[in-house]
């Protein structure tokens, strides 16, 4: 698969799992704007969009999001379908795979997103609420979508001149 196709595929199962990156962009914005006087919506969508044109990103998304269908499917098979059905603290493998994200762009990419993984503002709330329901598991997408907005908060941060 090219790369086009491949960062089409990655958007396409972001959407399906009910997040935009409108809205990753918003909690992009939530962490830099503070820091950054004049930042628009459309600089966080635009250095969004930049994250998941990397390769190391599309991968990560893309088996996070396959294991959450997978989980869906009750096809991970025991005792990995229960840790990853009820997001079990102590496994932290979603996070893992987060980390995997954040490592493109550097440490202040950890702190954003431990930072927005325990607040869980905006989109991430909803995912979180969402993946708690019968027959719905967003163990990783919920790390997933922290991940790509504090990368996209810390491209913007090593892009800014100070």
């Amino acid at each position: 698969m090219d790369q086009k196709a491949l960062e089409e595929l990655v958007i396409k199962k972001i959407n399906e799992r009910g997040v935009t990156l409108e809205q990753i962009a918003e909690l992009t914005y939530f962490l830099q704007s503070n820091y950054y006087e004049g930042l628009t919506l459309e600089v966080c969508l635009h250095n969004v969009k930049a994250v998941l044109k990397k390769r190391e990103v599309q991968n990560a998304v893309l088996t996070g999001i396959r294991l959450d269908e997978l989980a869906e499917m009750n096809l991970l098979g025991e005792p990995l379908q229960e840790m990853v059905d009820h997001d079990y603290s102590l496994y932290g493998i979603d996070e893992v795979l987060a980390f995997s994200i954040l490592n493109v762009y550097g440490s202040i990419g950890f702190t954003n997103y431990g930072y927005i993984d325990k607040l869980k503002p905006g989109i991430l709330g909803e995912v979180d609420k969402k993946g708690k329901a019968e027959g719905c598991c967003q163990t990783f997408m919920d790390d997933l979508v922290g991940a790509i907005a504090a990368a996209a908060a810390s491209r913007i941060a090593h892009r800014r001149e100070v």
